[in-house]
């Protein structure tokens, strides 16, 4: 069975200053979700679900639904603030979207097979691709569980902080712990996160999630539970947000099953701030020159 691939597109682009999911960067006009649903074609996925927020859904389907028409089987799932949060707490007052483990649970009902969930504004590379959809495909263990690891070094912008998973993997290649750090940074030539204040240095090749991830099934229902509890407990903290992380950590802290890491030391680009993408540009034409991609994606 062809593995399903979800694309986490419901964000708001808070430091960007816009919807950056759907803005363009290649030479064509091309997105980011552009290369990613090429690459995921190509390494043999068989459905992608674009999880939105309503209000952009119709310029999403507008954009992708005509080039995805007749290539792979393609759905839509909306994250909204009310999504999958138990009816007794009523109306949430918040704006800002739950989190990226909150967006996967709410692509449960339109996915049946083991799935890989990316960021809309993240290029992964073909590899990463090629290696999750082998893993999905043969991997039969109903509780094992994957990620792609970048090194840390590669994953930096030079125009601000950014949001990483911070690994450590065990001898056997599966993930010890992963935790979510928000403020990752460059300076004086060393890689240090800040909490509360405090600056703490992490070597350059540590490896870290970029929300590449392989899941079996039986993970929405662990989702769904942890985040009944969390919801309850962050009913009253607008910006609180459920990780995927989250979910990774009490899967394996708990016995439910284990995470392997496919560690890769391609050059990862995304888009976080507004002076990142000429950056982007630049190595997305790179790929087209040299071959990596066709002139034009779609024809």
């Amino acid at each position: 069975m062809k593995p399903t691939l979800l694309i986490l597109a419901a964000g708001i682009g808070s430091r960007y200053g816009g919807i950056k999911q759907l803005d363009q960067f290649g030479p064509n006009g091309e997105t980011i979700i552009d290369y990613s649903l090429y690459d995921a074609i190509r390494s043999g996925f068989g459905k992608v679900v674009f999880i939105v927020r309503q209000e952009i859904k119709d310029s999403a389907e507008a954009i992708f639904a005509p080039k995805l028409a007749g290539k792979i089987e393609f759905d839509f799932a909306i994250q909204g603030v009310q999504s999958y949060v138990p009816e007794d707490l009523g109306t949430v007052e918040r704006v800002k979207p739950w989190g990226t483990g909150h967006a996967t649970l709410c692509a449960w009902d339109k996915t049946d097979t083991p799935f890989a969930v990316i960021n809309a504004d993240d290029f992964y590379g073909l590899n990463a691709f090629q290696t999750m959809s082998a893993f999905l495909q043969n991997d039969m263990n109903e509780n094992q569980h994957a990620m792609i690891g970048y090194e840390l070094k590669r994953t930096l912008s030079e125009n601000g902080t950014v949001s990483r998973g911070v690994c450590v993997e065990r001898e056997d290649h599966n993930l010890e712990s992963v935790v979510e750090r928000t403020k990752i940074f460059e300076e004086g030539g060393a890689i240090y996160f800040e909490e509360e204040g405090v600056k703490t240095e992490l070597a350059p090749e540590t490896p870290v999630s970029m929300n590449f991830w392989g899941f079996k099934p039986t993970m929405f229902p662990i989702t769904k539970e942890l985040f009944d509890s969390y919801s309850r407990a962050n009913i009253n903290t607008p910006k609180a947000e459920f990780y995927i992380p989250t979910v990774m950590t009490h899967i394996i802290k708990n016995g439910l099953g284990d995470c392997r890491v496919f560690r890769t030391s391609a050059n990862w680009f995304g888009v976080t701030y507004p002076e990142d993408k000429p950056a982007v540009q630049a190595s997305l034409a790179a790929l087209h020159v040299q071959g990596d991609y066709p002139e034009k994606l779609w024809e």
